[in-house]
């Protein structure tokens, strides 16, 4: 076999007990998962906006922006509930490039999966004390979620991921939204047949246990784009396809239908200024149909201090160095006009 046994990892116990959430942030956690619990039942009307970094590579300006959203949410709270996006993991189509904190803790050096670990939580937990918010990441290997089920208050499973079993059995043991993206092909029911899954109950190896979940009634749809056989990027956010999602779930037995609209990647063709427009086609659609209103929960933005992206290395504070983003404030202009909107 070629595989080479580089370093025996700590237990998701052993970082947590190393790294604990503390008292009040564990209530404070606690208080955020119900408030975004209640808008997938339906019980709230707030907004949700899953919004920050396509990846979080540096720990001083991802706190900086998640500080920034800390304190607009203060002007929006009424309306939105902001939830920022800290992903420290990152799915590369090739194989190729950087693969979030949790695996390079430095971007410019080599792999190191237990300085990454820890780097990873401390930021987090960083990011919270100083914003009040909790965040959202991305689910790219099933059995770390031990590492952050404590800290994390939504979970995106990846256009890649979607259609892996592992990936669905794992969601159905979450207690957070776990938003289940359309694949690369498009194909609405590999992503419908990944959110059914996920909301029953599943016995299955993890971890070297057996293990056994209730299901997790708060999966639900990401609606990302798509690209066709020619690599061109088709959206799925307008009208119509909200409409069509609209009917597929009528015909499905999955509980709480939701979607959330990823305003970049296929949908605007990694486009990043796009997004300003996508996201107001979408909130417009909303408020044509009292149907898509109550279907569509919220919306993803990938946005940083400073918009579009550099070459790793370039050394640019708050600016991404994987896809590019929207800056600051085109971000705090559109927060505050879905604000008003919605």
């Amino acid at each position: 076999m070629s595989f080479e046994y580089i370093q025996k990892l700590p237990t998701p116990e052993e970082i947590r007990s190393e790294f604990p959430l503390g008292k009040e942030l564990t209530e404070l956690k606690k208080t955020r998962d119900a408030m975004i619990t209640d808008v997938f039942t339906g019980k709230s009307d707030k907004f949700l906006v899953i919004v920050g970094p396509c990846s979080a590579d540096n720990e001083d300006a991802v706190c900086d922006y998640v500080s920034r959203l800390g304190r607009l949410n203060e002007r929006v709270s009424d309306k939105l509930i902001l939830i920022p996006r800290i992903y420290t993991n990152k799915p590369r189509t090739t194989g190729d490039g950087y693969k979030g904190i949790t695996s390079q803790p430095d971007p410019e050096g080599k792999t190191d999966f237990r300085a990454g670990l820890v780097a990873m939580r401390h930021m987090q937990i960083k990011a919270i004390e100083e914003s009040g918010l909790t965040a959202a990441d991305e689910m790219l290997y099933p059995e770390n979620w031990g590492y952050v089920a404590d800290i994390l208050s939504y979970v995106a499973i990846g256009a890649r991921s979607v259609e892996d079993q592992e990936h669905r059995m794992t969601a159905s043991g979450f207690d957070v939204p776990a938003g289940m993206k359309n694949p690369t092909s498009g194909t609405l029911s590999v992503m419908l047949n990944s959110v059914y899954a996920a909301q029953q109950p599943h016995t299955f190896v993890y971890r070297g246990y057996e293990v056994k979940t209730n299901g997790n009634p708060l999966s639900h749809c990401v609606l990302r784009g798509s690209s066709n056989k020619h690599g061109q990027s088709l959206p799925n956010y307008h009208y119509e396809d909200l409409s069509l999602l609209l009917k597929l779930y009528e015909q499905r037995e999955i509980i709480n239908p939701a979607a959330i609209i990823d305003a970049n990647h296929n949908n605007s063709g990694k486009q990043f200024k796009e997004q300003i427009r996508i996201v107001k086609e979408v909130l417009h659609s909303r408020n044509c149909n009292p149907d898509i209103r109550n279907l569509v929960k919220g919306v993803m933005i990938e946005s940083y201090i400073e918009e579009g992206c550099q070459k790793i290395g370039e050394g640019v504070y708050g600016k991404s160095i994987t896809d590019p983003c929207l800056g600051w404030e085109d971000t705090e202009r559109l927060l505050l006009e879905i604000a008003e909107t919605v």
